[in-house]
């Protein structure tokens, strides 16, 4: 099944908004993958006000959902049903309070905080210069990379629920833990506070450049992925289960699994979402049944989901 037109709904004060509101939107150019179907809706709200309208305003049954940067999201073919929203403009912005505090709007990249940070002279953010994604998203799963987590650094964080009532959260308790937070699932955050330290720039920017060699050596830089695709399950790593069920090079119609670290898919060109789940799909099974492990998927996947072809190669 696939989207074909916004399905008809009643009461449309909810589309009387600042931001941008578009029909039937392409996704596809939206994800790393670059794959996936339209979205019923795509908003981009102007502010947090803007954001708070539509939420209040939309009926319920219209399902919401967030696009960050796209890169550990999967969009199904068939399409995503009611509102997308994507935060850029204002949400992007990334500003300085001293002694050694950090605001982010939760569309900011990771990486352009790192460098923010760095050219304020504060250290302990450095971490978030390996992670292609946006300040949302790593709140939403405490991400992590070469050693840090958002759970190290975060002092608060600022959401707004389905209802469009705005909570402020301190890092304590969000329930922060390894690729996870126990914040409730319909929470859209919008900016995060984070507290680093003193340190003098040259120092931090050398650890900058150490993580990307790092990413750079060790992940498939360049090519149409979503990051990793499974967490660690405990005592282990998810690309040892992954090599040692002989995954590695695995591919399903155009997906694949990386030459270079067999934790991360690959679209060579043509694939489609279909054949990229399928394929995790099939990952899953065999490190199952070659260790008894299940492993948990990192990468989000959204949308309606058409038939998903087995048989791998």
């Amino acid at each position: 099944m696939s989207l074909h037109q916004p399905s008809p709904i009643k009461g449309q004060s909810w589309k009387n908004v600042r931001g941008k509101l578009a029909s039937m939107a392409a996704l596809d150019k939206l994800t790393w993958f670059g794959v996936g179907g339209p979205s019923e809706w795509l908003f981009e709200p102007a502010d947090t006000q803007d954001l708070v309208f539509l939420l209040q305003n939309c009926p319920n049954e219209i399902p919401i959902h967030i696009l960050g940067a796209g890169s550990n999201t999967l969009v199904r073919d068939g399409g995503i049903n009611g509102v997308t929203i994507k935060l850029n403009g204002l949400f992007t912005q990334i500003t300085f309070e001293s002694p050694n505090k950090i605001i982010a709007g939760a569309g900011a990249s990771d990486a352009e905080v790192a460098r923010f940070a760095a050219s304020k002279e504060i250290a302990g953010l450095e971490f978030l210069i390996g992670i292609p994604g946006t300040i949302g998203g790593g709140l939403r799963m405490n991400a992590g990379a070469n050693g840090g987590e958002f759970k190290d650094v975060l002092e608060r964080t600022f959401a707004i629920d389905r209802n469009g009532i705005q909570h402020v959260v301190s890092a304590s308790d969000m329930g922060m833990d390894y690729r996870h937070t126990q914040t409730p699932e319909d929470w859209i955050f919008t900016h995060a506070e984070f507290i680093g330290r003193s340190a003098d720039k040259q120092s931090i920017r050398e650890k900058m450049k150490k993580n990307l060699a790092h990413r750079a050596d060790a992940q498939p830089i360049g090519k149409r992925t979503g990051g990793s695709t499974f967490a660690n399950p405990e005592g282990h790593k998810a690309w040892q289960l992954i090599e040692a069920a002989g995954c590695r090079g695995l591919r399903i119609g155009n997906a694949q699994v990386s030459d270079k670290h067999c934790n991360f898919l690959i679209n060579n060109g043509q694939a489609t979402a279909s054949d990229i789940e399928a394929l995790g799909l099939e990952v899953c099974e065999r490190v199952r049944q070659n260790s008894g492990i299940e492993l948990r998927w990192e990468i989000r996947r959204i949308g309606m989901n058409e038939d998903i072809q087995g048989g791998a190669g």
